[in-house]
Order: C-alpha cells, then sequence, then structure tokens
C-alpha cells in the first residue's frame, strides 16, 4: 500500500522535472544575472547598478513610452472588436458561421514570417494600402517611416493577428450565456444594444479580465512586429522593451542588463494586471 502511493509522483515527475529546467530555474538566474555585471570575463556582484542604470537610460524610457502608447491604442479596440465580431458571429440569423469563425482566427495561426512579408507589402510606400488611397484621392502615407505612423503600423498589425484569437475566447464564452435571458429582456422591450450593455458584458466580464491581462502581457512583451516591420525606427520611435531586451542580450551581449529591463516588465505586468482585477471588481 505504502508503494502504491509513490505512483502518483512517478507520474507528474517528467512534468515537474521539466518546469523546474525550463521555467523555473531561468526565472531564479535571470534574476540573480540582474544584480550582476560583466568585468574582466567573469560576472561579479553589482547590486542595483543595472537598475539605476536604467534611470539615466534614454532609449529605456523612450522604449517604455512607445510600449505604453501601443498599449493603450491597441488593447481596449482589439478586445471592443472581438466582443463585437463574437456577438455578430454568435446570433442565430448569421450564416455560414463556420467560414467566418476560421476566417478571422486565421491571422493567429499565420506563419510569423509570412505575417510579417505581408503586411511589408501592404504597408510600403507604393504598396496595396497607399495605392488604395491613391485611388480615393489620399497621398502616400509613410507608414513605416515616419515615427507617428510606424506606431500606427505596429498596432494595425497586431489587431489583424490578435482580434480573430480574442474572438474566439469570448464567442465560447457567450454560448454560455442562456438564451431564456436575451428572450426576457426581449420581452421586457430591451433592444440589441441595452442588452449588449446589460447581460452580455456582465456576464462576460471574468473573461474579458482574462483576455485582458493575457493582452496586457504579450502586448508589454512585444517583439515580433516592430523587429520584422521597422527594426525599432525609425529613430527609435517602434522600440519597445522586447525589442530593446533583445538587443542587449543578442546584439549589444549585455546578458546581465538586458535581464534588469526584462524584470522591469515583470513588475509592470503585475501592476496592471493587479489594477485590472480591480477594476473588473474580480478577488485577485
Amino acid at each position: 500500500m505504502k508503494q502504491s502511493k509513490k505512483f502518483p509522483y512517478l507520474f507528474i515527475a517528467p512534468a515537474v522535472i521539466l518546469f523546474i529546467v525550463f521555467t523555473a530555474y531561468p526565472i531564479i538566474a535571470s534574476l540573480y544575472l540582474s544584480f550582476q555585471t560583466y568585468e574582466g570575463g567573469s560576472y561579479s556582484f553589482a547590486g542595483l547598478s543595472n537598475y539605476t542604470r536604467l534611470l539615466e537610460d534614454s532609449i529605456f524610457w523612450k522604449a517604455l513610452g512607445n510600449t505604453f502608447i501601443i498599449f493603450i491604442l491597441q488593447v481596449p479596440i482589439m478586445l471592443l472588436m472581438a466582443m463585437a465580431l463574437a456577438s455578430v458571429l454568435n446570433s442565430q440569423l448569421l450564416k455560414l458561421k463556420g467560414f467566418f469563425r476560421v476566417s478571422f482566427f486565421l491571422p493567429a495561426v499565420t506563419s510569423l514570417v509570412a505575417y510579417s512579408l505581408l503586411f511589408s507589402i501592404i504597408l510600403q510606400d507604393n504598396g496595396i494600402l497607399n495605392t488604395l488611397l491613391n485611388a480615393i484621392g489620399i497621398e502616400n502615407i509613410p507608414w513605416l517611416s515616419d515615427p507617428f505612423w510606424a506606431k500606427i503600423s505596429i498596432v494595425m498589425a497586431m489587431m489583424w493577428r490578435w482580434t480573430g484569437y480574442n474572438m474566439i475566447i469570448f464567442l465560447a464564452a457567450l454560448q454560455n450565456i442562456p438564451d431564456h435571458m436575451y428572450e426576457a429582456a426581449s420581452i421586457d422591450g430591451a433592444g440589441k444594444i441595452r442588452q449588449f450593455f446589460s447581460i452580455t458584458i456582465p456576464n462576460l466580464k471574468p473573461i474579458i479580465l482574462f483576455a485582458g491581462i493575457l493582452s496586457t502581457i504579450g502586448t508589454l512583451q512585444l517583439f515580433d512586429e516592430p523587429f520584422n516591420l521597422t527594426q525599432g525606427g525609425p529613430a527609435d520611435s517602434t522600440m519597445t522593451l522586447g525589442l530593446y531586451i533583445y538587443e542587449n542580450g543578442f546584439e549589444y551581449f549585455d546578458f546581465s542588463y538586458g535581464s534588469a529591463v526584462a524584470y522591469v516588465v515583470v513588475v509592470l505586468v503585475a501592476i496592471l494586471s493587479y489594477f485590472q482585477f480591480k477594476f473588473t471588481g474580480e478577488k485577485s
């Protein structure tokens, strides 16, 4: 009998070992690394020097500002669009639901290389989007070469890729809301808009929180879009915290400083997640 009690631990041992080796150890090692500096061919303890260096680093502050601008522009609009699309695709009146669901979700599983190449073609000076704008009398917009429009380009690319992903999450939640709630509201004279704000959104509150936290984490770690579309330019106008971590670690080989920036991202994610819990009234 005593022997049999060991079997559950044997079954979970592979997962625990993989978690320790590939998740727990890198987290602890990178935290320790952020308090070190590389001098004379070896690492030595440097206290908070990497973190105090951040305070005087203009590129870090620019990356932080760019990341928050993209976060503020992209996340709320994307979640609203995802909820609206999910509500439409949940309607009993809509035909070809399967086709539309797959179509909107497809960008989330598109190859990153193909996705970047597609938007590079669309957004270049003589690309598809400017050609369409010229057709209606609007002059070319420097999507990737102007600091303001480069940020907008990043936001558009992210919305194209992730709106459908969040739509599927909301759609799954909508299908769990009982139909009789909408029927009762209709009998009481509530229109579709009133039903959306009085029934749909309150029932989706935990899912909105979940999607919001996922989107917050993804945006604060943003790397793929600025790296592939703008390389952080022009003039660091699309430099993000994720891209700055990559540059410090894998271009300048300053892993200690890159680890310090990474833990600033961890703290920001924790703070924003806390406020999202408070804002939605969920217990943390």
